[in-house]
This record gives structure tokens, sequence and C-alpha cells, in this order.
């Protein structure tokens, strides 16, 4: 069903921008839709670049202070595809992206979508953690406390107990 879907998208948005520019066309004239199309496409570079400084340091200022920014790398995102919309030549587009800049839409979005998707900390996080539309949490999949050693920290023992189930099958170091 889904790629169904996905096919049925791919063919209908040219579709639905074609017919905007028609609609668009006919009520100012070709030389406004042209400039209002050339308009957003610089609104949006101008918007992603200025709410991308703001986000950038945003996140600069939740990391120094220890505090995970995944709500801010999701805006982060979402601030991007809204640019990419608007940067792109079609009404459609545009009025999605625009709607993306907005924070309330954002939030209203990620609500909807944030339950399917799990944002993974970094390697060497206390087992990584996951953001819904809640907030961060711990990981729900991790049973037990992880131990990561570097192989200096690990060594075996030269002389392991013979009735201990872990010594049988392995190659002894000489």
């Amino acid at each position: 069903m889904r790629p169904f879907i996905a096919l049925s998208v791919l063919l209908a948005w040219p579709l639905a921008e074609i017919a905007g520019f028609v609609v668009v066309g006919r009520a100012l004239g070709l030389w406004w839709t042209l400039g209002l199309v050339i308009i957003t496409g610089l609104l949006g570079a101008f918007l992603m670049r200025q709410q991308g400084l703001h986000l950038l340091k945003k996140l600069s200022e939740q990391s120094q202070q220890g505090q995970i920014p995944a709500s801010s790398v999701i805006d982060g995102a979402m601030i991007v595809v809204a640019g990419i919309l608007l940067l792109l030549p079609g009404f459609v587009t545009d009025i999605i992206g625009v709607a993306l800049f907005i924070p309330f839409v954002r939030r209203l979005l990620w609500s909807a979508i944030g339950k399917r998707v799990v944002v993974v900390g970094p390697r060497g996080s206390r087992g990584g953690f996951s953001h819904t539309a809640g907030g961060a949490r711990e990981n729900p999949n991790t049973t037990g406390k992880v131990v990561d050693l570097d192989e200096d920290d690990f060594h075996r023992n030269s002389d392991p107990n013979p009735s201990s189930p872990w010594s049988k099958g392995i190659d002894r170091d000489p």
C-alpha cells in the first residue's frame, strides 16, 4: 500500500504545481506569476539562512549546557526541508514551505509523526536516547547496564577456571 501512496504523490505533485501556475497565472498574469516564484525562492533562501543560524546558536547553547538537543535537531531538519520547498518553483511547495517555518506547525507535525521516529544519541552515550513528541527519554530497548570496553580495558585471565562454562571452546593465549 505504501508504494502506491508514494507513487500517487509523485504523480499528483507536479500536476498540482502546474494547476497552481495556471490558476495564479490567470489571476495575476505571466510576469507577476514569475516574479512571485522568484520572490518566494529568495525568501526561502533568506529564511533558511536566518533561522538556520539561530538554530545553530541554540544547538551550541544546549550542547554546552549538557542537554540533549533532539528537539532542536528535529526543528533544524524541518527548517531545511521548508527552505528547500521554498526554493523549488511552485505554489504548492511554497505553501508547505512557509507553513513549516511556523514553529506551531512544526510541533503539530512532529506530534503526528514523532511517535514513529526514534532519534538515537551519539555512540558512547548512556545507551542512547529516543526522542518522541513527549521529549527525550531512556531507550526502552536497552535491557540493563551496558559496559563499553576498549582493548586495553579487557584482558583474559591467564589461568581460567576450568569449571566455568565461559572457558569451554575458547582458544587460550600462549
